[in-house]
């Protein structure tokens, strides 16, 4: 009995093999399977019988998918026979210490089906999120992307984090985003679900009674970036701006209707708004329809009118927002200053239409713009230097507006004769009297200074002192406004003073835009006459009826000023408009 049973041992090797050769002979490709046989040969001592076995025809089907064609022929029987080689296949390597591909990897061909591309899960929220393009032409995500952790929502404690998982990731997404304009396109993926819960335009797109029933929705004028943004705020109630690409995501939160997102970028422009971007962020509100960032950059551009048209941003604007400066009354600027920034418009604009910048096409370009500057108002020195060997104005146009200047018979004019009203400054004056006394208030060259902020944005022009008691007297003064230790501004000028308690208005050459909520200090050394006025009954906080400025004690104080007396009795400024219905005191006009 023991020897048959032997015998029969000795045998199947043998019988296996002949089946293995018949079945090679009469199904499969001699050339390609000869040498894989032998390549598997040459590693059989390393394996165990049954599990080599497995991992040879394995290797087979999975190198060569005419192998795959030939077992769909006979899905039942060649599945059925297949399922039960990858369970024992599974039990030995669990045993051995071997590793198989993850569990969650799922071949299509045990379904029957004539595919051979092996279908990979997406990847778990707790690995890195890719955005990188997938294959539009084949429904199947690339390999390598399996759930590594299928118990990732264990390791989210709140629906926020849950939530916040599947931002940017092809776990359940239903639905594809190809964003962006050729050159720079991205594909993103996404839940409908969560997006219809933040916008009305999605839940339209989704849900709505014409809803979309495409798997890709391409979305040519939004850059990818904006449209990230968009989705991170979605997902995760995270709103991170960047300088670059604020204005794209306010496109983005105005085109899909999240309102939220849209305040938030006004707001991030509001506090970055300076005169180098006025005008363009200008020419953005009006197209964005954003009154109150409109407001903000007509304050930055009426105040700092010079600093905004001298900008690069300017030449980059639209015509109707050019239309609109140049009609402006408030503008604080010469006329001539205007016209030179108006001809760099019309410069850019012949680049932009690849036309030569001659004067007649930059006339051209301006069109009825033109009309808009008051020539009339400069002096007839600017005028004559300037806008009248530009060949801009036509002969006619400069013989006439040379005439307006020197005859007393004027001629009727296109152009307006009446200057800009610009804008009034207004002054906070922040003591209640001033004194002064024998032997007291010398300068000697110390510096006066004091601390102050706003609630509001304004535009400090200059400061008002007091001068001599003594009389008459002359006065050289350095100011300085500085923020953080960091001098923002400075002048070196002079005054005259009549010898009474009034103050004296100096000034720096440009007004400095002022941030609420954060310190200034304002200081002042003078140099004259050692005997002056100074200010008494002081007030650590002054309502201007749109403003209020606040006052502090500074450390850069050597000459004892102070919140209480001392010099630097008046900021001025320009700022919101005042009320003229207002009754507080300390309000004036300069």
């Amino acid at each position: 009995m023991k020897q048959r049973t032997a015998g029969s041992s000795r045998k199947r090797p043998v019988l296996l093999g002949k089946i293995v050769i018949h079945w090679i002979f009469n199904k499969a490709d001699l050339a390609n399977i000869v040498p894989r046989f032998i390549l598997y040969a040459c590693h059989l001592h390393v394996r165990s019988s049954m599990n080599s076995s497995v991992d040879f025809f394995e290797s087979l089907i999975d190198e060569d998918g005419r192998f795959a064609e030939l077992n769909c022929q006979e899905p039942v029987r060649r599945n059925r026979s297949r399922q039960r080689s990858l369970i024992q296949a599974e039990t030995i390597n669990n045993g051995g210490g071997l590793s198989l591909s993850p569990p969650h990897t799922i071949s299509q061909r045990e379904t029957g089906t004539q595919v051979s591309q092996c279908y990979s899960g997406p990847p778990s929220p707790s690995g890195s999120t890719s955005s990188t393009p997938l294959p539009t032409a084949s429904p199947v995500p690339p390999p390598g992307t399996a759930t590594l952790d299928p118990n990732w929502q264990a390791t989210k404690h709140t629906v926020r984090e849950r939530n916040a998982a599947m931002f940017n990731n092809q776990l359940m997404s239903d639905i594809k985003f190809i964003v962006g304009s050729p050159g720079n396109i991205q594909v993103i993926p996404a839940h409908k679900y969560v997006l219809a819960t933040a916008s009305s335009v999605f839940y339209a797109m989704f849900y709505g009674g014409l809803a979309e029933c495409k798997q890709e929705i391409e979305v040519p004028d939004v850059e990818p970036s904006a449209f990230l943004t968009l989705l991170k705020y979605v997902y995760c109630d995270e709103i991170q701006l960047e300088a670059d690409t604020v204005l794209s995501t306010l496109y983005v939160a105005k085109k899909y209707i999240v309102p939220y997102l849209a305040r938030a970028c006004v707001s991030y422009l509001e506090t970055s708004l300076t005169a180098k971007n006025a005008c363009l962020l200008l020419s953005q509100s009006r197209l964005f329809e954003e009154p109150e960032l409109m407001q903000r950059c007509w304050e930055v551009i009426d105040a700092q009118a010079e600093m905004a048209l001298n900008s690069e941003g300017f030449v980059d604007i639209d015509v109707s927002t050019l239309e609109s400066v140049l009609a402006r009354e408030t503008l604080n600027c010469k006329e001539i200053n205007l016209f030179e920034a108006a001809l760099a418009w019309a410069n850019a604009e012949c680049g932009r239409r690849e036309i030569e910048p001659t004067p007649i096409n930059k006339r051209a370009m301006l069109g009825s713009a033109i009309y808009l500057i008051r020539f009339p108002t400069m002096t007839l020195e600017e005028f004559a230097n300037s806008a009248a060997q530009l060949g801009i104005l036509t002969p006619q146009e400069t013989i006439d507006i040379f005439l307006h200047f020197t005859a007393s018979s004027k001629p009727q004019l296109s152009y307006p004769i009446k200057a800009r009203a610009g804008l009034k400054a207004q002054i906070c004056h922040r003591f209640q009297s001033c004194a002064y006394r024998s032997n007291q208030w010398r300068y000697r060259g110390r510096c006066d200074s004091i601390q102050f902020c706003v609630d509001k944005r304004i535009f400090v022009v200059g400061f008002g002192l007091y001068g001599s008691s003594n009389g008459a007297a002359d006065y050289n003064v350095k100011i300085e406004l500085k923020r953080l230790g960091r001098v923002l501004a400075e002048n070196n000028t002079k005054f005259f003073s009549d010898g009474s308690s009034n103050t004296f208005h100096v000034y720096f050459e440009n007004p400095i835009q002022i941030e609420p909520e954060t310190y200034y200090t304002a200081s002042a050394i003078l140099d004259g006459s050692e005997l002056s006025y100074f200010g008494q009954e002081g007030l650590s906080e002054v309502y201007m009826g749109t403003v209020t400025f606040q006052f502090h004690c500074s450390s850069e104080s050597t000459n004892g000023t102070g919140v209480q007396g001392g010099q630097i009795p008046e900021l001025i400024y320009y700022g919101p408009t005042v009320n003229t219905t207002m009754t507080n005191s300390n309000t004036t006009e300069d």
